[in-house]
């Protein structure tokens, strides 16, 4: 006991240390936390079996309680109800790890942010993996994005989306200065455009966050890095991770095509006003950003064009999913393998990766439904981006790979924020080698 208990002190004293650094995960997730709301259940089906869910999001409760209606519907014989609580992003995880050591007061079924995930993977998990109930259906879905959430072999969490990297081009602006970007295939492509671009236009060719990780951790994932190996060495100041670095301090301060985000991040409303008024020619983001241009930057609406990253090379990776949200089964569920059952059907079933798309905007983690017809019919993103996005998708689909979590990966993520790109891209008193260099040397202190 107490053990269990200096455990759980001393995970807690992490998050504190986190949120003491100014941790800001939240705003890498697709939609902002909300208030906690329960729902009503007294219209279920007669001997409904209540399912209780924890999450920070309300349109992922949203989504599970409409997904529960379609299963009620197909599985008549096994009827349930959703009962969603939405708390703030640390009550939510901070609540769920508590109520997981104490082995008691947890949810049948709980959303967990990927950066937070590996610390409820330490010592012995107290969630029920999904080998079994992924079996029959595993050829179809993108494992990589599962592996995000696996240990020894077993797969603890079901995210919503994909999260892959995708560049997003302005047309309207590119085409000033004759840029096509069917012809950016490598980054040694996008910094000649972005030189072209400038001479004749004087527009940046794109803008990089200063005090976020999404304009750098996708291209450490291209370069087959990470924070971490897969033994859990601290790999953050390698050489690859270095060079990715260095190229984006040469776009901003000797190519002089790239700007600081305004504001300091692309989720800043600086940054929205600046791309909506065509500030910049290009931004990568993960493909679940599209809700921002139709939700934050509609005079675009018809310009812009996305497409997979630049690589650096010829056949070069796509880079690792970006972002994410596992659901878990807690091994407090009353009836954890209807819980499982269901979380598979909502998120994995056919049915259910559609409706990702349709009613999250998300890329399903099942693939095999990319191509389906009921991905390019009318809705707000085809309409501001065209019907072509899966397409696109699923030629980048073998491309892609897994990130490396491991308990340090919050802190790693901070130290990356406030240590190493602030330092680097805006402050500029360190080098890329010094300020990776320092960070790894923190994080393998602890």
């Amino acid at each position: 006991m107490k053990k269990k208990l200096s455990i759980l002190i001393a995970i807690m004293l992490v998050f504190a240390m986190v949120a003491a650094c100014g941790d800001t995960s939240t705003p890498a997730t697709p939609d902002a936390p909300a208030t906690q709301d329960t729902p009503d259940t007294s219209d279920a089906p007669a001997g409904a079996t209540v399912l209780t869910f924890w999450t920070f999001q309300q349109s992922h409760a949203d989504f599970l309680e409409i997904m529960a209606e379609s299963w009620n519907r197909d599985f008549p014989d096994r009827p349930l109800a959703i009962e969603s609580s939405v708390y703030g992003y640390d009550d939510n995880h901070n609540n769920l790890l508590i109520a997981l050591q104490a082995g008691v007061g947890a949810p049948d079924m709980a959303d967990i942010e990927i950066s937070r995930f590996a610390l409820f993977l330490a010592g012995e998990p107290q969630l029920e993996p999904f080998n079994a109930e992924l079996a029959p259906i595993e050829q179809y879905v993108i494992m990589s994005r599962m592996e995000n959430y696996a240990k020894d072999g077993q797969y603890y969490g079901i995210d919503y989306h994909v999260g892959i990297p995708v560049i997003y081009y302005n047309t309207a602006i590119l085409g000033q200065a004759g840029i096509d970007v069917m012809d950016i295939k490598t980054w040694d492509d996008f910094i000649a455009a972005g030189l072209k671009l400038k001479e004749e236009t004087g527009i940046p060719m794109t803008t990089l966050e200063v005090t976020e990780h999404w304009s750098y951790y996708p291209l450490v994932t291209q370069r087959g890095s990470d924070w971490f190996d897969n033994n859990g060495n601290v790999t953050l100041d390698s050489a690859a991770n270095v060079e990715v670095m260095q190229m984006l301090y040469d776009m901003m301060y000797e190519h002089e095509i790239a700007v600081a985000a305004p504001g300091g991040f692309h989720h800043a409303e600086e940054w929205y006003g600046f791309m909506n008024g065509g500030g910049a020619a290009s931004v990568w983001m993960p493909q679940w950003f599209m809700n921002r241009f139709t939700d934050h930057m509609s005079d675009l609406h018809g310009d812009i064009a996305m497409r997979p990253l630049p690589t650096f090379g010829p056949g070069g990776s796509a880079g690792a999913g970006m972002g994410g949200t596992g659901t878990v089964v807690t091994n407090q569920a009353g009836d954890p393998q209807l819980a499982k059952d269901f979380l598979v059907f909502a998120k994995l079933s056919e049915e259910g990766a559609i409706r990702t798309w349709t009613d999250l905007g998300f890329d399903p983690l099942r693939w095999d439904v990319w191509g389906r017809d009921e991905m390019k019919e009318p809705n707000v993103f085809t309409d501001f981006f065209g019907t072509g996005v899966f397409e696109m998708l699923l030629e980048m689909r073998d491309g892609l790979t897994a990130i490396n979590l491991d308990e340090r990966f919050p802190a790693a993520t901070t130290l990356v924020q406030s240590q190493v790109v602030f330092r680097v891209l805006d402050a500029r008193d360190m080098t890329p080698q010094e300020a990776l260099s320092a960070a790894a040397e923190e994080l393998r202190a602890h």
